[in-house]
């Protein structure tokens, strides 16, 4: 949810309008879908980014009003929490070398925005979850200032009507409660867009879901949360628990989560759309001036502003979206299952293996969503957030099978295919997909150099967890820097 939002109160015929104009919204896409010209000619690529601030000693720097001031560049906004920036590349094709221009200008935009940051006393850490967070950084009184913020947090926590609790169970365990969403501003992620044409969205979401888990079991980077090592992606469980609208009884009746990983491969976006109208009530029950119909019948493109901004508040881990620019309607899947960082190419890495295997996958002569039921889908999501690069996955034709081999006899081959359909340079395919191979075989992601680095510090230099916490991220914002792979950094 982008857009700046400054009610507070709604009434109940706000939420009845805003509820009719929706269903009228989706509407007029169903009609657009049918006939309408959306641009798909040249599937543009997009990439958001967020970051965390920290201070000299490793702490969360709550300073991202004078910062994105003093950065002074669209590209960058505030994000949740006072601690948090977004960066959002400026979208374009990755034929050729444009994951090289890509890593040049995200490299660009980082290095000045470390500049400015240097000013306020601090600097940009590339992470899941900033492990030197404490209960007593992610309260209400550190959301960012701008309204639309304050404004969810009491929307959701007022749904909720009690206090929310994180219950996560990994290698250690963490049961709290907070009054609040600011825990979820702990939850820094990396989004990939990917345009696509009305007939292929299905092609396209349905692989996405699909290698979901591998995704995340490739590029864990969250592993430590208030100070306890949880899960290898602990982001997964945390933002799903941090948005939860629902209390236990209507958890207990099956009421559906805001933070939703789905429940059926799709036929059309236009499902997707439609579920969230069906199943969630509105957050943010505000109505635009505009009449989508008379738009429509007019030849115009209709901004279908409410049908919009309640998709944005239904965080589904693969999110259709509909946007128009330059005047021209498209679709995009949004990727929202990774982690940010280690580094600018380590993403990178992980932007090539998803771009060219969802692409394999979409168009290949068996869709592996007619092989692989969506339970085992969401199984293999879950299975790989807990257990990272150790994690065993479900796969038609292999059964059960630790995702290092399947990523390495499989799915590689099919993302340079996917890669090579876009028209990737084989030098830019092969160096990037080269990383996580590497990654694989090495056994080192962002989540397990973490857990070493911490477990080194401990039992090599009698630290305590914290002490531990904080020398690793002080160590991993120096590694950062060099922009070399993860794979590649000593824990020492």
């Amino acid at each position: 949810m982008g857009r700046d939002v400054s009610e507070g109160a709604f009434t109940r015929d706000d939420r009845v309008r805003y509820r009719q104009k929706v269903r009228r919204c989706l509407d007029v896409f169903a009609l657009m879908l049918d006939d309408f010209g959306f641009d798909a000619d040249r599937p543009m690529t997009g990439l958001e980014i967020e970051l965390n601030l920290v201070d000299s000693a490793a702490e969360p720097a709550m300073r991202n009003e004078e910062i994105l001031a003093d950065i002074a560049d669209p590209l960058f906004q505030t994000e949740l929490g006072q601690f948090n920036l977004e960066l959002n590349a400026e979208p374009r094709l990755i034929e050729g070398t444009g994951f090289a221009d890509y890593e040049h200008d995200l490299r660009g935009s980082l290095s000045r925005a470390d500049e400015r940051a240097a000013r306020s006393d601090a600097k940009i850490v590339l992470v899941g979850i900033l492990p030197t967070l404490t209960e007593g950084h992610l309260v209400e009184d550190n959301l960012s200032t701008n309204e639309r913020y304050r404004v969810l947090n009491d929307q959701i926590v007022g749904a909720r009507g009690e206090d929310i609790e994180l219950d996560i169970r990994g290698v250690e365990q963490l049961r709290t409660h907070t009054d609040s969403i600011a825990p979820e501003a702990a939850c820094t992620s990396l989004q990939f867009h990917l345009q696509v044409a009305p007939d292929s969205f299905a092609d396209y979401w349905n692989a996405s879901q699909a290698i979901a888990g591998v995704q995340v079991a490739v590029g864990a980077n969250s592993p430590f949360l208030y100070g306890r090592q949880l899960w290898a992606e602990t982001r997964i469980a945390l933002f799903q628990q941090a948005t939860d609208t629902r209390p236990d009884e209507l958890k207990a009746q099956g009421v559906r989560p805001r933070v939703w990983f789905g429940e059926r491969w799709i036929t059309s976006i236009f499902d997707l759309f439609e579920e969230n109208v069906r199943y969630f009530p509105p957050l943010l029950p505000i109505c635009e001036d505009e009449d989508p119909v008379e738009v429509l019948h007019a030849g115009g493109v209709p901004q279908l502003g409410e049908l919009r901004l309640h998709n944005g508040t239904v965080y589904r881990w693969n999110r259709p979206v509909y946007d128009i620019m330059n005047g021209r309607p498209h679709l995009r899947v949004e990727n929202r299952v990774l982690p940010a960082g280690p580094t600018v190419v380590d993403m990178l890495a992980n932007a090539a293996f998803y771009f060219g295997l969802v692409r394999g996958l979409a168009e290949a002569d068996r869709p592996i969503w007619s092989q692989l039921t969506f339970s085992s889908a969401e199984e293999n999501f879950h299975a790989a957030a807990r257990r990272g690069l150790d994690a065993v996955l479900h796969w038609p034709g292999l059964g059960d099978v630790p995702v290092t081999k399947l990523v390495l006899d499989q799915l590689l081959p099919t993302a340079a295919t996917g890669l090579d359909g876009f028209g990737v340079a084989p030098t830019q395919r092969d160096r990037l997909l080269g990383i996580i191979e590497q990654r694989c075989r090495t056994g080192r992601n962002g989540a397990a150099w973490q857990t070493e680095a911490v477990w080194a510090a401990e039992r090599h230099h009698g630290m305590d967890r914290t002490a531990a916490l904080h020398h690793m991220v002080q160590r991993y914002a120096e590694l950062q820097r060099t922009n070399q792979p993860v794979h590649t950094w000593p824990t020492t």
